[in-house]
């Protein structure tokens, strides 16, 4: 297909997904680290010097970042790629940045004749590699179609929520309040599990055959039991990822006017998470905010 995507951002899920897009599109690639670059290549992706040299002549620009501050810095900023696309081309925005960036984001793009598709995206690294991610996208008709070849080819679930950008961002928060949750519940179980004095392993495996059972204790389960290890668990997705995506769940709330003390709750344990040093330790060490230290046999009362 002679369709060219740009991948700005060749990290932790940005890598996996150019080159899952590789097998079938031309894509072109962008990061500051060079390491990054040298693996895209091998993987097929022809990287540049530059965002903008990445950016010129794309049917489509997939992002990753961290926040609204960094999505218009990167469009609009001193070196930014908008003005790099050719009109009609269409940016795909990947990151849960909250609904608050999106209508200027939308104004910005049209006057260089882009559309934004908000499509905001779940599941992980080897998830992004299968083309086995989860993508909510909210996006005028002919946008989508526009983004069509990379969405199927990285989404196996792919819900068009609403057709004006912000629509996804609003059911990533949704989702992210779920899964802030899952996670917090998650590590204080297994934190109770070994305060009771029964094995971490076992209990995870059993919780998951009954009705206790999710997809993020299954997914985060093993990494929150190695997170007392040497070097913890391999870090997947930040903790301080979650300081963010909380925020834009409690932003949400408080403007809808929706009581949510769960989440509350949870976001509070990621941001002690980050005080404490935690901010780029993978998130399942939320478990060491609720326990600090794994108890050992001795440590247990008698016939705990």
């Amino acid at each position: 297909m002679n369709y060219k995507v740009t991948v700005l951002g060749l990290g932790a899920m940005g890598l996996p997904m150019a080159t899952r897009l590789a097998t079938q599109l031309t894509v072109h690639g962008f990061d500051i680290a060079e390491p990054r670059l040298r693996l895209a290549n091998e993987a097929g992706v022809r990287t540049f010097s530059s965002a903008r040299e990445a950016a010129e002549g794309a049917d489509a620009l997939l992002l990753a970042v961290r926040n609204g501050e960094q999505l218009d810095d990167v469009l609009f900023g001193e070196n930014g790629v908008a003005s790099a696309l050719l009109p009609g081309a269409v940016v795909i925005l990947g990151s849960t940045v909250g609904t608050e960036a999106i209508p200027a984001t939308v104004a910005r793009l049209a006057e260089f004749g882009v559309s934004l598709v908000d499509a905001p995206l779940s599941g992980g690294p080897k998830r992004a590699g299968d083309g086995d991610l989860l993508i909510v996208v909210g996006a005028e008709p002919q946008a989508l179609e526009a983004a069509r070849p990379v969405l199927e080819l990285l989404a196996s679930t792919l819900t068009v929520v609403g057709d004006k950008p912000g629509d996804g961002q609003a059911l990533k928060t949704v989702n992210q309040l779920l899964c802030g949750i899952h996670i917090a519940a998650a590590a204080e179980a297994m934190a109770l599990a070994d305060a009771l004095g029964l094995d971490q392993a076992k209990t995870l495996a059993a919780l998951e055959a009954g009705a206790a059972g999710s997809f993020m204790l299954s997914n985060r389960g093993p990494r929150i039991l190695e997170a007392y290890t040497e070097n913890g668990a391999e870090v997947l997705s930040r903790l301080d990822i979650f300081v963010k995506d909380m925020g834009i769940v409690g932003k949400a709330t408080r403007a809808a006017g929706l009581a949510a003390p769960v989440a509350a709750a949870a976001e509070q344990l990621y941001l002690l998470g980050q005080a404490q040093g935690l901010a780029s330790a993978d998130d399942s060490a939320v478990i060491k905010v609720i326990a600090p230290t794994k108890r050992t046999p001795s440590s247990r009362k008698p016939g705990g």
